[in-house]
């Protein structure tokens, strides 16, 4: 006798495994949410330490040097990503990240001459940076914060940020070293050491792994 057919067990299976597939997918992308939020704070750190390694290497003088007067110093440099993080990161979820406080314009006026207030508005712009940054959870990466009335996704928020940082901390490295002149430490590989640099590398292991760990990790042990 042949059993009779039972349409509700088929049914049951492919209910099952699409559930099972869509919460393997879930699961993957908190994963990748979690990941993002790790990664973009290394790399906010990591951009911050080349401009803390920049400072360490200058006097007062080569702070507020020009190359020329088309250019900014490091000092007006610094000072306008200050004025940037201040407006950007200041209520960050609740209100534009243009605040009608900010005066761009005067962020490339200097209105300090010492080292001392350089890295005292330095370190608040970062503060602010992290304090809205650090707090954030997977469940807020959907949410949309406005720039200029321009709606962003969070992430789209803080990628834009963090071009906009990297791309001024480059700078601020770059007018280092021309100041510095032949007594420049290189922040990178050194020139000239890059096959050893990549010999050192490929000797390890194919891991899992941020390349910000080994400068942000040799940073805390000194």
């Amino acid at each position: 006798m042949f059993q009779r057919f039972n349409p509700i067990v088929p049914f049951y299976f492919k209910n099952f495994f699409h559930k099972k597939a869509l919460l393997k997918i879930v699961t993957k992308s908190k994963t990748m949410q979690d990941s993002y939020l790790d990664s973009v704070k290394k790399q906010f750190k990591y951009y911050k330490q080349l401009g803390d390694k920049t400072f360490d290497q200058l006097t007062e003088q080569q702070l507020f040097w020009q190359p020329n007067e088309a250019s900014n110093s490091i000092a007006i440099i610094a000072k306008h990503l200050w004025g940037n993080m201040l407006s950007r990161w200041t209520d960050f979820r609740t209100s534009d990240g243009e605040k009608t406080w900010r005066n761009r314009d005067q962020e490339f006026e200097l209105d300090f001459q010492t080292k001392k207030e350089l890295i005292q508005r330095w370190e608040e712009g970062w503060e602010r940076l992290f304090s809205a940054i650090d707090p954030l959870k997977k469940e807020d990466l959907e949410s949309i914060v406005y720039i200029r009335n321009m709606g962003h996704t969070i992430p789209e928020a803080i990628n834009r940020q963090l071009a906009h940082y990297a791309y001024h901390v480059g700078q601020i490295v770059y007018v280092g070293r021309m100041a510095t002149n032949d007594k420049w430490t290189s922040l990178s590989i050194p020139k000239g050491k890059s096959k050893t640099y990549n010999e050192e590398k490929f000797k390890q292991p194919k891991r899992k792994a941020h390349f910000t760990d080994e400068f942000l990790s040799h940073n805390k042990s000194e």
